[in-house]
């Protein structure tokens, strides 16, 4: 348990500096608009400016009315259109598997409707003592579109095992060897966590529990195949950036 308890706090810190404030060179021009960047040059005549997606413009000095570096303004959450999602964290819990913390990696393309609601879809890698392709749907609901929120989660899918049959071999007594073969089963979670607004992109922290199923088959010293089921309840803890 202080091992989970270290994760969580460990998580936290790096939740908290990503998710702090920072200001941002801006440009007022005399026609209203306020341009938000970094700014790459500054001369008489011009400015030049870098905005968040890359793109560089130019505008004559008369057209500024001013320059300055400060807080953006906070607009909001995005009311609707697609994300994407990269995500990753620990199963963490005491169970009788060999596996005490199998790790977690996914992606999701969700999409957001009314700013508080948000659909996706997903898939990763998942290491349950074999590595395994989780295909799951998800449903997020914000409690508020503040900067900073508290949500819920819901998850549901499958898992599908990734590397084929293993060969368990005995050099020593060859019919003693024996193929394993791996499959993976339902998945189900849900959750809360909190989630910041930095600049365009969202950051968040999720506790959940997290009940996953797989199997393994082989044959015995008869030979008839046997197959031995492993059912995981965990916590699952992630930190997640969302574009």
């Amino acid at each position: 348990m202080k091992k989970y308890f270290v994760i969580t706090i460990m998580l936290i810190f790096i939740i908290f500096p990503l998710s702090a404030q920072k200001t941002k060179d801006v440009l007022y021009l005399k026609n209203g608009s306020i341009i938000y960047g970094k700014l790459l040059e500054a001369t008489d005549s011009l400015y030049k400016i870098r905005i968040y997606d890359g793109s560089i413009f130019i505008y004559p000095s008369h057209e500024v009315e001013k320059f300055v570096n400060e807080i953006p303004l906070y607009e909001g959450r995005k009311k609707c259109g697609l994300g994407f999602v990269v995500e990753a964290g620990v199963l963490a819990g005491a169970q009788s598997s060999d596996y005490k913390t199998p790790f977690s990696f996914n992606f999701l393309a969700n999409i957001t409707s009314n700013t508080r609601n948000i659909y996706g879809m997903g898939s990763g890698v998942e290491y349950l003592g074999q590595p395994f392709m989780p295909v799951f749907l998800e449903y997020k609901f914000l409690f508020s579109d503040r900067k900073t929120t508290p949500f819920i989660f819901f998850r549901g899918g499958k898992l599908f095992h990734l590397n084929g049959d293993a060969q368990n071999s005995d050099y020593i007594n060859p019919q003693n060897s024996y193929k394993i073969s791996y499959k993976g089963g339902g998945s189900f979670t849900i959750g809360t966590g909190i989630s910041w607004v930095r600049d365009y992109n969202e950051i968040y922290l999720s506790f959940a529990y997290r009940n996953v199923h797989t199997s393994y088959s082989q044959n015995n010293y008869n030979n008839q195949p046997v197959t031995y089921k492993t059912s995981y309840n965990r916590l699952e803890i992630k930190l997640g950036l969302r574009f």
